[in-house]
């Protein structure tokens, strides 16, 4: 978010959305209650978000616990082996299993909420993508291969076992998923 985009305090109101949305879920996430714990006033966070939807896709965009970083391991599989790991401690750990599965849950319920998810894995793929570029440049990928395709693959069998199945991982996972998904990669 750029300099006079957003509201001076906006680190505390995010962290604030953030931590209701953990505790209370998107249902019980209210502006007034960011107001509250954010200490900001709630017209002041209307002014610059006009619904709860649009508050927390900024939220989601800007929080530091929901970003990943892109590895650079030197390969492929082991790029894909540490987005893994990243994605399983997001999804397991708290803060943020609780911000990302009541936000993505809600998101499949609210079109206002699903257009900022689009907005944010659409930043997540960005930073995502040096990793397919590297790999390309390696000789690891041929010409054509989808980088969103191997990343939904790889989140979603990870946010299957994990949020939906509730099932533990076993040890090497990780490398186990990624193997799977080089073996394919057309």
């Amino acid at each position: 978010m750029s300099e006079g985009s957003a509201p001076r305090r906006s680190a505390e109101i995010f962290d604030a959305t953030l931590r209701l949305l953990a505790e209370r879920g998107y249902a019980g996430l209210t502006v007034e209650g960011v107001a509250e714990r954010s200490g900001v006033n709630k017209t002041t966070i209307y002014r610059w978000y006009p619904s709860k939807a649009a508050l927390l896709g900024a939220a989601l965009l800007d929080a530091p616990v929901m970003r990943m970083a892109a590895p650079d391991t030197g390969t492929l599989h082991g790029d894909l082996t540490a987005v893994v790991e990243t994605l399983v401690a997001l999804l397991t750990e708290p803060p943020s299993a609780a911000v990302a599965v009541a936000a993505l849950g809600a998101a499949t319920q609210n079109p206002e909420l699903a257009e900022h998810a689009r907005a944010f894995f659409a930043d997540r793929l960005a930073v995502e993508r040096p990793i397919f570029e590297r790999a390309a440049q390696r000789g690891e990928l041929p010409p054509g291969a989808d980088p969103m395709l191997i990343m939904d693959a790889l989140a979603g069998a990870v946010w299957v076992r994990v949020v939906l199945r509730q099932l533990p991982l076993e040890p090497g996972y990780a490398a186990k998923l990624a193997t799977i998904l080089c073996a394919g990669v057309p």
